[in-house]
């Protein structure tokens, strides 16, 4: 089973290259983040005739989730996080796909540092832990798939220096992804490559894609239940060069095949 998950960074303006790679790697299930686009503009029909079902949480010009799954209806468990009434951002969507419970997330980028963006960054990351202490505890294997706005070690950027201030490299926020990890979650790039600088993003500005001038912040948490049955991890690094490409590669994961039970 192929798990993707693509940062498509507008997905109207950029639906072309989406069906692009669709058709080229074959993933099963996809996480979708930064639509950039209302629910009544989400284009589920081109989805459907390349042999996707979609569930989605749209937002006008910001934010967005969606999932894909070319194994037909999806069961959509959950739209948002608990903790924030007032919170309307589109960032979390969660649905149960062939024995497996899939959340997608968009973290909050956080910046400029200090200010309420990266106050609300923290907030939205207590609220992302507190609700996957809870996924933990069922008897199904999870997987929180998405763009998390965090570099949680030197290995994850080209040049760390640079970010001392940056709210994806502040010790806040890395602290935070570490306490999220300490409940069992295992990062699934890390486990693949432990020692490897492994980059999924690359600014449009200062040729960074042409330098390597990248930094990891898309992630696959997995639970016990499904960490030991990761068999592979890949950056599709040349999506990002394609012309009118979103400034992340589509990543992936695959996994034995293994139904659980359906969740009560």
């Amino acid at each position: 089973m192929k798990i993707a998950s693509y940062n498509i960074n507008g997905i109207n303006a950029r639906l072309d290259n989406l069906l692009r790679w669709l058709a080229e790697a074959k993933p099963d299930v996809v996480c979708l983040q930064e639509l950039k686009a209302p629910d009544d503009r989400f284009p589920w029909k081109a989805l459907l005739a390349a042999g996707y079902h979609s569930i989605w949480h749209g937002q006008k010009s910001w934010n967005g989730v969606a999932i894909l799954s070319s194994y037909g209806e999806i069961q959509e468990t959950r739209r948002g996080l608990d903790g924030d009434p007032n919170d309307l951002h589109s960032r979390y969507i969660e649905a149960f796909i062939n024995g497996i419970v899939i959340g997608c997330l968009y973290l909050p980028n956080g910046n400029p540092f200090p200010g309420p963006k990266f106050d609300y960054k923290l907030k939205w990351i207590k609220r992302l832990t507190k609700h996957a202490k809870k996924l933990n505890g069922f008897d199904l294997p999870v997987a929180l798939v998405g763009d998390y706005n965090i570099m949680p070690t030197e290995l994850d950027t080209y040049k760390p220096e640079k970010y001392i201030d940056n709210a994806l490299f502040r010790p806040e926020a890395r602290k935070l992804w570490q306490i999220l990890l300490s409940q069992g979650w295992t990062d699934a790039f890390r486990k693949m490559y432990p020692e490897q600088r492994i980059y999924t993003f690359w600014d449009y500005l200062r040729n960074a894609y042409q330098r390597d001038a990248g930094l990891r912040l898309d992630h696959f948490l997995l639970n016990h239940k499904l960490a030991d049955k990761l068999q592979s991890a890949t950056v599709e690094k040349h999506v990002r060069g394609w012309a009118h490409s979103s400034d992340h590669a589509p990543v992936w994961i695959e996994i034995s095949e293994a139904r659980a039970p359906h969740p009560s």
